[in-house]
Order: C-alpha cells, then structure tokens, then sequence
C-alpha cells in the first residue's frame, strides 16, 4: 500500500495539475469507489490539495472536499493543460479511461482526471470541508514525521508500547504515514530488530530509529516514491525509490552492510519483514 512518500507524491501532483481547475462533470463508472453528492462538487473550484497520512483531501472553494484513499492499487492519473508534453503513461496505468477506470472527473480548459484502481479498494467521499478533520480514519491517526512527531514524542511513544517495534511503527493510531517499505529501511538503517519490543529499546536506539525513518521517508519523497506495485504519480510515471531499497523485498541478497549474513524475511503482523540478523539487534 502507497505510503507517506507516495501519497506525498501524489499530494504534490495534484497540487501542481489541479488547483485552479473547475469541476464541470463527474462520470461515476463503479458505484462502491464514490460516495456522496456528485451535484455538490460541479461547477466547483479546486483551491488547495492536503494529505493527512495516507488519505488525500481535494479541498474546493464551495467548502465542500473530495477525501481519498488509493489503498493497494488506487491511481490519480491528470491530463490537460496544466501538465504540457505528459510523459509517456507507466505500464501499470495501461490506457487512460480502461477497464480499471472507476471515476473520471472532467475539468474545464479540456482537463481530466482520472482514478484507476485494480483491486478496488481504494475510495473517494463527498465531505463538507469542515468535516474534513473529523473523519474517523483522519481523526484516529497519530503524528506523523515531519508533522508532530518530534523526537521526544517519538520516545514516548515507543517507550509506552509493549508491541513489536515494527509493528507500532506502521500502526496509524501512533505514528501516521509510515508502512511496511519504510518501516523495514528504518529498521535495518538504525540496526534494530524488528521483533523487538518497543519498550525494550534504549535511548541511543530510539535516536537512531527516529533519524532512520526521517532519512528513508526524505529518500522516498526525493525518489517520487516506490512503484512496486501499481502506484505512480499524478504524471502518469513511476517513482524510483524500489531501485533503492535497503532490505525491503530483498530476502536472500547478502547484506550491504555487514556482509556476513543474508536478509530473512519472516511474517510479522501478516505483512513480509525483512532484516539482517547479525546486524540488527
């Protein structure tokens, strides 16, 4: 699922394509993916696009907002006037409307937005804009790196917590926007196991843990994200940081670090960890 610098990504597309843009029709082709009052956003202004973890929230000037989440496979894909000479579409977008097509959102000045989605499982809801914060999913998310969670808190947090620390840390309710990618590159680059107990952790680690997931989630964002799976940008291309991960999904390469063992990957919490055994501790 798209994490913190995919979706930040995805935040910075939008802003970037649909700011300004007005909402002249919306073709609903797959009834579970939308809810709410189509009339209630036609004829709207897009002003500004934000991000709340893994949710993104459109915000027109008719103080109402679209909220979505693209989940495993969701994809916003813009064409039109505010992006001159796209690129060509990644072959995990296919042609622009298919069969994957579930909502198209038609602009004025000849813009398009489109969202994709294999699996289905993403959404996208009507809100009045000043219910926005109120949303259950955004309402129950802890602070997020860059956003909140300092480094005090973070100890906090970890401190208190008796579950495994990968665990908590892709646990939204504690720490919003991080998941399974950077929890594993956090991991492994502050040398910490992740079956270890979070309250378990000394303050040295806790530092180092900290710095960690700051550093992969500055890489991801700078790298446009990871496209492992279905997720691209706004633009229609794929990030890069899967060509830069640490030991995420790299189970059975020696470790770049120490060079004596090679990566396991076990199953924590239903979801692939992967870490060095004899560097992290």
């Amino acid at each position: 699922m798209p994490e913190l610098p995919e979706v930040e990504t995805i935040k910075k597309g939008l802003t970037k394509y649909l700011v300004g843009h007005k909402i002249e029709d919306v073709e609903v082709r797959r009834a579970k993916v939308f809810s709410g009052e189509v009339k209630d956003i036609l004829g709207a202004k897009i002003v500004g696009i934000r991000r709340f973890a893994k949710v993104i929230a459109i915000d027109l000037e008719n103080n109402y907002s679209l909220l979505a989440h693209v989940k495993l496979t969701g994809q916003f894909i813009y064409r039109g006037p505010n992006l001159k000479n796209p690129p060509v579409l990644s072959n995990k977008v296919g042609t622009l409307p298919g069969k994957h097509t579930h909502v198209i959102f038609k602009l004025d000045r000849g813009g398009t937005l489109y969202f994709n989605d294999v699996r289905v499982f993403g959404w996208i809801k009507v809100v009045k804009t000043k219910e926005v914060l109120n949303f259950d999913f955004i309402k129950k998310l802890g602070p997020e790196p860059f956003d909140g969670l300092t480094e005090e808190k973070f100890k906090e947090i970890v401190a208190k917590s008796k579950t495994m620390i990968k665990i908590l840390l892709m646990d939204q309710t504690k720490i919003g926007g991080v998941g399974n990618i950077y929890a594993n590159d956090a991991l492994w680059l502050a040398q910490v196991n992740p079956q270890r107990k979070a309250d378990s952790l000394t303050i040295p680690e806790q530092e180092r843990l900290y710095e960690a997931i700051l550093t992969v989630l500055k890489k991801g964002i700078k790298l446009g994200g990871a496209s492992e799976v279905a997720f691209v940008a706004p633009s229609g291309e794929e990030g890069e940081y899967q060509k830069h991960f640490l030991v995420y999904g790299q189970a059975g390469k020696v470790c770049p670090r120490c060079k004596k063992e090679k990566i396991k990957r076990i199953a924590l919490g239903g979801r692939g960890t992967f870490f060095c055994s004899y560097c992290q501790k």
